[in-house]
């Protein structure tokens, strides 16, 4: 008998329904400065726009672009069967980024790799990057899915994305600003965002709980909806700020906290000669903090090198100008708080 794809485990008849779902979660993202290319091989994106009233008009624009994954969350939204918020955390990891340098996020790509291909999946999956890239502003350009049945389990997948975004040059945020003196503002997470998650599910299956256990210091919430939380987006939150603030950089540095932590992820940011110093009780933190480490006996130096502790993002800025900030950031719907300050060092 001859060999087919299908024999191989890809069949094209449901890989050309799964394509066929994807367009609208796309094209609900678009913003003027996308040029429809349905069918293309690559996505078309303007930099700026036509229409003389939003018009940018850049003079020396730079591109900024960065890219990541969701980790082993996906484990979690795998043995709950549930797949819609996932794209929520992989756009929220990718623009997150971009915001550290005071870059507009423009459009988003997606990669999905799939042991077999099942187009609800597909379609919950991607539905929830269009979400994100909603959240985001930013346009679902386009991506790839692959479906490899010996790369992977029948139910298991990957994600992969990529942000692009543009800032001004006299307007990108790199730290070299950032002086003793400056104070951090700490904005809230969601709870755990997506990193630590390999230790996440060790302690939990280690103490022999199921995801779809309801746990009383959890505010008796199902563990697996505790654990899907969406990772914060805070492109709303950072174009307030710059919008209000058109002519002064009052940001001196802007850390996205993801693995590493506070420490870690602010020490990226800093020039030579300072260091942060952290305030550890100025903020609160969500229960799901304190379950895991008093589950997991996991001590106080590794849960704040592995988990965000509460604060999803940092914002550096001079005194003067921090309570306004802070009034903006409430503004948007987040919450945030003064959790320490520069010093010489």
């Amino acid at each position: 008998m001859p060999a087919t794809y299908k024999d191989a485990g890809v069949d094209l008849d449901i890989y050309a329904q799964s394509m066929g779902r994807l367009p609208a979660l796309m094209h609900r993202t678009f913003s003027p400065r996308v040029i429809r290319s349905d069918g293309s091989f690559a996505g078309l994106f303007r930099l700026d726009f036509d229409s003389p009233l939003f018009r940018r008009n850049y003079r020396d624009p730079v591109l900024v672009s960065g890219t990541d994954g969701v980790g082993t969350k996906l484990k979690v939204a795998q043995s709950m069967g549930r797949h819609g918020t996932v794209g929520i955390d992989l756009v929220a990891m990718c623009v997150n980024d971009l915001l550290c340098t005071g870059a507009e996020p423009l459009f988003f790509l997606d990669y999905v790799a799939m042991g077999r291909d099942c187009p609800d999946r597909l379609e919950e999956i991607v539905r929830g990057i269009s979400d994100g890239c909603v959240q985001a502003d930013s346009a679902l350009l386009g991506g790839e899915t692959a479906i490899m049945p010996d790369m992977y389990g029948a139910d298991d997948y990957d994600l992969a994305g990529f942000s692009v975004g543009v800032v001004e040059r006299n307007r990108l945020i790199d730290g070299h600003q950032i002086a003793p003196g400056d104070l951090l503002i700490g904005l809230a997470s969601t709870g755990l965002h997506s990193n630590g998650f390999s230790l996440v599910r060790k302690i939990i299956r280690d103490a022999g709980i199921a995801f779809d256990a309801k746990v009383e210091p959890l505010g008796n919430r199902v563990l697996g909806d505790v654990l899907l939380t969406p990772t914060q987006i805070y492109v709303a939150t950072i174009r307030e700020i710059q919008s209000h603030y058109r002519v002064k950089q009052v940001l001196h540095g802007i850390a996205h906290i993801t693995g590493g932590g506070l420490v870690e992820n602010l020490s990226r940011i800093l020039p030579p000669g300072v260091k942060p110093k952290i305030s550890w009780e100025a903020w609160h933190r969500p229960p799901i903090f304190t379950w895991l480490q008093q589950l997991g006996s996991v001590a106080d130096d590794e849960m704040a090198r592995v988990f965000n502790l509460g604060i999803g993002m940092v914002l550096v800025c001079n005194e003067y100008f921090a309570h306004r900030i802070m009034e903006l950031v409430r503004q948007s719907g987040i919450e945030c708080w003064i959790i320490g300050q520069i010093e010489k060092g």
